[in-house]
């Protein structure tokens, strides 16, 4: 019995995109899409989440690199500022384009508006926000 390539492929592309969707990472990932510089900290994402534990943003952030969608940037040593953050998320190329392919990023536009009127943030999410980002994604 042969199992034909495009039917695994599909079968795949289904649970990835069940995965993606799970309410925990998809909310990473639009979290992702609306920060301004689609480079967020992991503070920045746990305070984006306050229902859920900053364990379970990490863990779910760690399960979104594992799959290839979401990776993570540092700074350089020499970019590094002391009291702000030098690691930061953003989604891989090929999550980009996964996301693209499944029309996950209609909303990409609007999620940034909404961030924009975000008026209540903690001074330390805008410091954070505001902080040097690498550039060489």
């Amino acid at each position: 019995m042969s199992t034909d390539l495009g039917t695994i492929e599909g079968q795949q592309n289904r649970e990835l995109v069940h995965f993606v969707t799970q309410q925990t990472r998809f909310a990473l990932l639009s979290n992702i899409l609306q920060h301004p510089e689609q480079l967020p900290s992991m503070y920045e994402l746990e305070e984006l989440n306050p229902s859920v534990s900053e364990a379970t943003v990490y863990k779910h952030t760690q399960k979104l690199i594992d799959a290839g969608i979401v990776k993570e940037v540092a700074l350089d040593n020499n970019e590094r500022r002391q009291g702000y953050p030098w690691k930061f998320y953003g989604l891989t190329d090929d999550g980009r384009e996964f996301l693209e392919e499944h029309n996950l990023l209609k909303a990409e536009e609007t999620l940034q508006r909404i961030y924009e009127t975000i008026s209540d943030k903690p001074d330390k999410m805008v410091k954070y926000e505001n902080a040097p980002r690498p550039t060489d994604q």
